[in-house]
């Protein structure tokens, strides 16, 4: 994509107004968090390649070096494709306690890998949104937090009276208390320009898009944010003596959990391109497409994908080979097959590994739940 674009004017498709970046600005910004953290990656490397041994702690840290500079960039192109404003929303009643909580179990495992503290305090809240980009900016609200928080991360999400407002807050240090300047303190509803990353970024143009009110301060240290829904539903009050119910809501559960993820889609043809890239739209993912096996190890050198699609008649030993070297680097990566004709849906074996194959005729109504599927297994 080209980023010159983002100085277009946003379509009118977004319900909030999102004010054009400035590209030259957002590619600077880009440069300078990939190059930053890929340095740290690579004095890494010297290091041990000076000792001559790596161990699990440092294998952990160098990992995790990398695929900050790799989801820097997945979200530096994300932050484009909304900024243009080419979205298209749904709007349905959602739990968002119960979409928040299941953020959450989906990050369990990260939270308990990083010792990241994380306290809760959710009230019962209904809003109306698109489910999926929802789902997308609370886990790039997580991302942000983990990125920047060195102590426990409060959130807390209660409903202010009328009109009635769900009211998302976080709260947490971005600094350990001896290193904040007690002599010159900014003043506190300053922002501090180090935690503007690129996660910031796409929070807010994500933010902007559903129409949701952001608002952010930092006093000396420390972080507080704000995240209003201006589109909450009112509590039900039922009449004393009544039999209680359960309202039917969209469940957290629903929810797409690989929004915001990056897919790489190899095909050459124009019309598999075109039936894939419908399919995957509601999907909320970036989409990347290459032509042959160069052009998806050079993508996959750049930003290594969540998922490769690829069409079966671009197979063959070059993509295996490709595949076995891919998956070396990222043995969580999933793929999925588009097999030449046909509905079958089917489960294959390769090389000791198991990947879904969907029919071509069949790509529309399938390839969101194999995809689903493929990468529900690296979870």
């Amino acid at each position: 994509m080209d980023l010159t674009d983002i100085a277009r004017p946003p379509a009118p498709q977004g319900k909030g107004v999102v004010e054009p970046l400035d590209p030259q600005a957002l590619i600077a910004q880009l440069g300078s968090e990939v190059a930053t953290t890929l340095s740290a990656a690579l004095e890494r490397v010297a290091e041990l390649q000076a000792s001559g041994r790596i161990d699990r702690d440092n294998l952990n840290a160098l990992r995790a070096e990398i695929d900050l500079a790799r989801r820097a960039g997945i979200m530096g192109q994300q932050v484009v494709r909304l900024s243009l404003g080419d979205i298209s929303l749904s709007n349905e009643r959602l739990d968002l306690t119960a979409l928040m909580r299941e953020t959450l179990r989906q990050r369990s495992r990260e939270i308990e890998t990083q010792g990241i503290e994380v306290r809760q305090e959710f009230a019962g809240a209904l809003v109306m949104s698109d489910a999926t980009l929802l789902f997308s900016l609370l886990q790039t609200l997580l991302d942000w937090a983990f990125e920047h928080a060195v102590s426990r991360i409060d959130l807390k999400l209660e409903v202010k009276a009328w009109p009635a407002h769900a009211v998302l807050g976080v709260k947490f240090a971005h600094l350990p208390p001896d290193s904040v300047d007690t002599e010159a303190l900014p003043r506190a509803d300053l922002q501090h320009t180090e935690l503007n990353t690129m996660s910031w970024r796409l929070l807010q143009q994500t933010a902007a898009v559903l129409g949701l009110l952001l608002k952010r301060n930092d006093p000396p240290g420390k972080t507080e944010l704000l995240l209003e829904f201006p589109e909450t539903l009112a509590p039900r009050v039922e009449p004393a003596g009544t039999t209680s119910f359960q309202e039917t809501v969209s469940p957290a559960i629903s929810v797409q959990p690989m929004a915001g993820s990056h897919v790489v889609v190899l095909a050459a043809r124009r019309e598999v391109r075109n039936v894939v890239r419908e399919a995957l739209r509601p999907m909320s993912l970036m989409v990347d497409f290459v032509s042959n096996v160069e052009e998806l190890q050079a993508q996959c050198h750049e930003a290594m994908p969540d998922a490769i699609v690829y069409e079966a008649s671009l197979g063959g030993q070059r993509f295996d080979r490709a595949r076995s070297e891919l998956l070396a680097t990222s043995p969580r990566l999933a793929f999925v097959q588009i097999a030449e004709q046909g509905k079958a849906v089917q489960v294959l074996n390769h090389a000791g590994r198991q990947f879904s194959s969907v029919g071509r005729d069949a790509i529309i109504e399938s390839l969101p739940d194999a995809l689903n599927f493929e990468m529900s297994r690296g979870v």
